[in-house]
């Protein structure tokens, strides 16, 4: 998704969960930022443009009772990072449940940079 087609303000996090691949049974990699629409992930490998994931993302207790929410993803970018061990990724969201869009909001509300601004220190 380039940023012109961005229909929500990507909005960084101060929530580094941990993100599984349901079908490889393993860490995928760490969530970067979220929004209802698609998620963006940090990885040691990189991902398959236009291949279809499920993913399996942590949860903590301020967001949700459950342990942990699946959500189906497309790839739509992937290339490697300012950190050269590490890939970025960008994945579409799709077939999202009413109760993963509330947890994912709750997520943004709670963790969320307001508009990609850090803090000043």
């Amino acid at each position: 998704m380039t940023n012109d087609r961005r229909k929500n303000k990507r909005r960084y996090l101060l929530y580094y969960t941990r993100i599984y691949d349901t079908a490889a049974r393993k860490q995928a990699g760490n969530l970067v930022d979220i929004t209802t629409q698609g998620v963006m992930m940090l990885s040691p490998e990189p991902f398959e443009v236009g291949k279809q994931y499920r993913l399996r993302m942590e949860l903590s207790d301020d967001v949700s009772d459950r342990p942990h929410m699946e959500i189906d993803v497309l790839t739509r970018w992937s290339h490697p990072d300012i950190d050269p061990r590490l890939y970025s990724s960008g994945f579409e969201i799709f077939n999202l449940g009413a109760e993963e869009e509330k947890i994912i909001q709750r997520i943004v509300s709670i963790y969320g940079f307001r508009d990609n601004i850090l803090p000043r220190q």
